[in-house]
Parts: structure tokens; C-alpha cells; sequence
């Protein structure tokens, strides 16, 4: 892409002729389509998939990671809730981002791995969904999905570094889906799409224009941004075409958004059901939803204090009952999610054989905003799981890994992400038969 263009004799050209083409550009995500209203697998395999929860007040380790490391584990207070899912399912401890410190700001790189709260930095870098998006997203009439339980932020970041809002209501998530527009609006759809494929005509005449003025470096970097305007305007005509098709019909009725925002847990199930109908219909692949905190007192049996001051416990015993309480309903309620995604069979097997499931904090430690040590629970996604892989608590290993991993794992060649150094360690996948 271009910032900045030269003539050969060094004179500057007008760069906001260029610049409003690659803002065009930049503006408009990837967009591609089908013959259906489905997804399409790659090569007759099975689709991979992605869904990152994150967390935004942790959970207390000692509740969830096991004493001993390997397959013979004997599971935790919170691993207990789950054991019948044991084979599903990694926990890992010992693992943050390197160089990620700030607490509650370290949120903004959940996803990212990049120090962007704690460094000084002012732009954050892509994140982990947006990533595959961008390169494997174009089989599903959404890319991603970046979801929340309440509020508009989320981990989820674009290659330029600006966070992308979280939907945070099932019932417009339901109509996003499955609800499809009259066949007029469809109509003005499409015509939207087509005006601005006439604006990429304009943008790339008028740069065909410069060519001649260009030494042979920027010529250069004049058709690299000639092929990325060529490759957005098919993802443009494709986009025509999702306009056009009808969306998936699912047996199951618009929900009814709870009003309530502290029932924190009641939102997690909801919204769950909203994400596995997704998956389900293979309107996306790539999907990440932030649980964020609730400020509240959770309507939850024994609880009596609010879900962000249980979590500064600062070892307080009671405190630290009441939050066990209501992280035990957070991982009791992902547990039910993973089981309806096993339970849901698929052309290839069912949900769970083939996406991955990150149940992850910024936070090791709520009570003092320590970013070291994060939770991190992995699931299916065509992993060997049943083990506690236990690294050090001292010397972190580098979580990005398991990023590196993932991408694998949905079939990019990469072997890094941010401050990785290679794959897990570890984490066996199984060949896909």
C-alpha cells in the first residue's frame, strides 16, 4: 500500500489523490461469497474455526490450574465442573505476553500480544481473529464476528491498530444472521456495493495516470497497490453477490436480550447459544467474544458483593468464597458451551472436532492486576487435549505460541506471531482424516 509517492525528479506529488484510493481501500473489509448460504470448506477438508473468549477479571489460579502438570491430573475446584469434558479440553499455566504489563489496560492486548498499555505505544497491532480473517475469511458470508456481553469494547483489533466494536446484543446478532432484508433493501444493497466499485475505477485511473511520472521503485510500489485495488474490487463483486442470497434458515426463534446487566452469566449463555448457531450455519469461522466484567452483583446464590470488587479479594476469605461462586458459573457456563458444539455434528464430524476454543484473561491475578500467569483454557480444534500443560510461573513461556499454533491449526503457513518463538510446546494436533 502507498503513504507516500515521488516523481522521479523528487518533486512530491499530491498525496491525498493516492491516499483518499488506499483510505477507500483500507475502509472497506474483506468481502467474498458463494453459491450458498454457507461457507465452503477448502479442498474438501473441514473448515477450522476459532472463538476467543476473554475474560477481563481472571480467575483465581489456584481454583483452576491443577497441582500436577501432564494427562493424570486431579482436577481443580473449577476443572471438576468440567471433568466429563477432560479429553476436550488443555488448561496451561505459566504463560503471558511478554512485555505486556498495565492490568486492566493489558485487555487491549488480549488478542494482540503487543505492549500497547503498558509501552507508551499509541497503536495497537492486529489481533489473532482479525488475523485469520483477513487471510482465510473469505469462505463465509461474515469474516469474523467480534462479540461482547455488555458495552462496545473488545480485543479485537485491525491491521491498522483500531479496535473494532463489539456487538453486544444477541437479538440484533440473531437479525444480523438469519434475518433477511426485503428484497428492495437487498436491491439498495447491492447498488451500494456497485458505487463503490466505481469509485475504485476512479481511484485506479487516476493512478495509472501517475505511472508514467514514477522512478522504478515507486512504479513498483504503484502495482503492488494496483493489485490490492484489483483484489478488492472481486471482493466487492462477490459482495454483490451475499447481497443478492438469501440468509441461512435456522430452526430457532430471536431471542430476547437479558435486561438485567449484571446477570454477567445469564449474557454468557445467551450469547454462546447466538455464537454455536453461527458456527453451525458457517456464517463465520472466526469469532471473538469479550466477557468483560461486570461491576454488579450477579444474581447468583450466595453472592452478595459486586463481580469487580470480589475480584480485588486481596485474599479476604469471604470475598474470595463469593467470587469462587461466580467463577464457577462462568467456567460451569463455557463448559455448556463446548458440550452443545460436541453435541452438534457437522459433515466432518461435529463443531468441536474442528474449532478451537480459547477461554483466556488478561489478568493472572484480578486482586493486584498482575498480567503474568494468565488463565488460559484451550479446546477442541483437532488438538491432543486431557493434560495440564504447566510451564513456568516464574519465567513465563511465551503465550503468542499457542497463537502460532492456532493459525496452524486453520491452515496458515506462519510460524510467528507477535513476540512468539515458534508453536507450543506440547500441544500435538491430530491429522485430519
Amino acid at each position: 500500500m502507498l503513504s507516500k509517492v515521488y516523481v522521479h525528479t523528487g518533486r512530491r506529488l499530491d498525496r491525498r489523490t493516492l491516499l483518499r484510493g488506499a483510505g477507500v481501500a483500507l475502509g472497506i473489509p474483506w468481502l467474498s461469497a458463494m453459491q450458498q448460504a454457507f461457507g465452503r470448506g477448502t479442498d474438501n477438508l473441514s473448515p477450522k474455526r476459532l472463538v476467543a473468549m476473554t475474560l477481563g477479571l481472571g480467575l483465581v489460579a489456584e481454583n483452576l490450574n491443577p497441582e500436577q502438570a501432564g494427562r493424570d491430573y486431579q482436577a481443580s475446584p473449577y476443572l471438576e465442573l468440567i471433568d466429563d469434558l477432560r479429553d476436550r479440553f488443555t488448561v496451561i499455566s505459566g504463560t503471558s505476553h511478554p512485555g505486556v504489563t498495565g492490568g486492566h489496560r493489558a485487555e487491549a492486548s488480549l488478542l494482540t500480544a503487543n505492549p500497547v498499555g503498558s509501552s507508551g505505544r499509541a497503536k495497537n497491532t492486529i489481533s489473532l481473529d482479525q488475523h485469520l480473517a483477513k487471510f482465510l475469511g473469505h469462505a463465509t458470508r461474515f469474516p469474523s464476528l467480534v462479540l461482547g456481553s455488555s458495552g462496545s469494547n473488545s480485543p479485537s483489533y485491525t491491521d491498522s491498530g483500531a479496535m473494532i466494536p463489539a456487538e453486544n446484543s444477541p437479538s440484533r446478532l440473531f437479525a444480523q444472521l438469519f434475518i433477511d432484508k426485503s428484497e428492495t433493501e437487498r436491491v439498495r444493497q447491492a447498488q451500494r456495493v456497485r458505487q463503490g466499485l466505481s469509485v475504485m475505477d476512479v481511484v485506479a485511473e487516476d493512478a495509472r495516470r501517475l505511472t508514467r511520472q514514477l522512478g522504478p521503485g515507486d512504479r513498483q510500489r504503484l502495482d503492488d497497490y494496483f493489485s490490492s485495488v484489483r483484489e478488492l474490487e472481486q471482493r466487492m463483486t462477490e459482495s454483490e453477490n451475499w447481497a443478492r442470497r438469501p440468509k441461512p434458515e435456522v430452526d430457532a426463534t430471536q431471542p430476547i436480550d437479558i435486561s438485567n446487566p449484571n446477570d454477567f452469566v445469564g449474557r454468557q449463555k445467551l450469547m454462546s447459544d447466538m455464537v454455536r448457531l453461527a458456527l453451525e450455519t458457517d456464517s463465520t469461522r472466526f469469532i471473538a467474544y469479550h466477557l468483560g466484567g461486570s461491576g454488579g452483583v450477579l444474581p447468583l446464590a450466595g453472592v452478595q458483593e459486586g463481580y469487580h470488587a470480589l475480584s480485588h479479594h486481596g485474599r479476604d476469605q469471604q470475598k474470595l468464597e463469593q467470587l469462587a461462586i461466580v467463577e464457577s458459573a462462568i467456567i460451569q457456563a463455557w463448559g455448556d458451551f463446548l458440550r452443545t458444539l460436541d453435541k452438534t455434528g457437522d459433515q466432518y464430524g461435529n463443531l468441536l472436532d474442528h474449532t478451537t476454543v480459547l477461554l483466556t484473561s488478561n489478568l493472572g491475578n484480578g486482586s493486584s492486576h498482575d498480567n503474568k500467569n494468565m488463565p488460559v483454557l484451550v479446546a477442541g480444534g483437532g488438538f491432543r487435549h486431557g493434560q495440564h500443560l504447566a510451564f513456568d510461573r516464574r519465567n513465563n513461556y511465551p503465550l503468542p505460541n499457542l497463537f502460532v499454533s492456532v493459525m496452524q491449526r486453520c491452515g496458515l503457513s506462519q510460524d510467528g506471531f507477535a513476540s512468539s518463538t515458534g508453536t507450543m510446546t506440547g500441544l500435538e494436533m491430530i491429522d485430519d482424516t
